[in-house]
Order: structure tokens, then sequence, then C-alpha cells
């Protein structure tokens, strides 16, 4: 599995493109904006778009999903159907940051743990990661070694838990139950900053690491 990240919006969201080698079909995960660089990212990858790929509805990571679904021709699958009520407020989310109001957008599939999506031959698991958003998901690929975590953690730090009905005890139990035990060596690519390892973070992290209590 290939992938690139393309950072957009002010926010410096962590778009990133999911290319499976063998049939050189692909996903976009989490458009949250700028759809322009994202679709020539697309093009320059020279791969078959699939689908859109979401982890949560926060305005940074679903702004530009309706338009890129729409360029592309493809479905949208994901979050968790406990994120619709922030995918319904994209309005007011955009009025919130003073952002255009972006088109809105239903998925085709809303996905629950336990789920699987697929990208060309690639099998991706979903793991259902509740606390920064209700219903939050992450996409875990096994043999790459790499999950795309959105905003669940970070290098050095974890997702916020201030936002309507965040939960810091269920973001922490997430990680600390669902994330850390897919493996030391898996890499990760955050919502937003560097990429890191969750044996790094499982070390060092100064939220859910091992010498936290």
């Amino acid at each position: 599995m290939q992938y690139t990240i393309i950072p957009v919006t002010p926010f410096e969201q962590n778009c990133s493109i999911l290319l499976c080698e063998q049939t050189g079909r692909l996903a976009v995960v989490d458009p949250g904006g700028d759809a322009g660089r994202i679709l020539a990212a697309v093009r320059d990858s020279g791969g078959t778009p699939e689908k859109v790929l979401v982890t949560h509805g926060h305005l940074d990571h679903v702004g530009a999903v309706a338009e890129i679904a729409r360029e592309l021709d493809v479905p949208v699958e994901g979050p968790h159907p406990d994120d619709a009520f922030w995918i319904d407020m994209l309005a007011q989310q955009a009025q919130m940051f003073g952002f255009p109001v972006p088109e809105a957008f239903t998925p085709q599939r809303w996905l629950h743990d336990g789920d699987e999506v697929t990208v060309g031959t690639l099998r991706l698991r979903v793991l259902h990661c509740p606390g920064h958003t209700p219903g939050h998901v992450i996409f875990f690929q096994p043999e790459a070694a790499l999950a795309v975590v959105g905003d669940v953690l970070f290098a050095g730090s974890i997702g916020r838990t201030d936002f309507p009905r965040g939960d810091y005890h269920q973001l922490v139990t997430a990680i600390r139950e669902k994330v850390f035990p897919l493996g030391d060596e898996v890499s990760f690519i955050p919502g937003h900053g560097p990429m890191s390892t969750l044996g790094e973070e499982r070390r060092n992290n100064p939220f859910v690491s091992d010498h936290r209590g």
C-alpha cells in the first residue's frame, strides 16, 4: 500500500490518499477542504478513485467530502452513525470558524466497530474509537502495519474532548484498549501533525503512555 498525505485548510488537517499497488485503486480519507489540491494529488497518483473514507464529522475533516465524492463519482463510507449530528451541523460548524458553508452529504455507508472497508484488494479494519467525537472510527491495514487514526491520537498528544459529546475517559480507554494493541510497530497517520508509531506513543505520550496511571 502506498499513501500520500496532503495537509489542507488553515487547520493543517492531514487528508490522505491510500493506494492499492496491486490494482491501482485508491481511497481519499478525510478530505477536509482545499478540494482542488486533493483532486490534483489524486490525478498525480495515477490511481483510480474508489471511495471516500471519513474518520469523524468535524468540519476540518469533512468540509470537501461532498465535492470530492461528486467530482470523483465515488461513494462515501464512514464515520460511525453517532457522528451524524456533526455532519448535520456542517453549516453551523462553518459559521463558527468563518469558513464557507460546504455542501451537505450523507454517507452511503455508516461504519461500525469490526467492519471492514476495501480499497482494491486492500482490507482495512474499522475500529470505533469514541471520545474526540462519539462516532469516530479509525482504519487499520495489518499487512502495511499502518493506521489512519484521525484525531484520536497524535505524536505526543491525544484528541480534544471539550467538544459536544466528547469524553476524555472514553478516548483514553479507546487508545489503550483498541489502538495500542494493534502493535508497537504500527505507524499511524494522525489528523494533524507528523506521523509516529504506536510503540513510541505507548512509551512516551504524556497522556496515555504506560508510565501514566
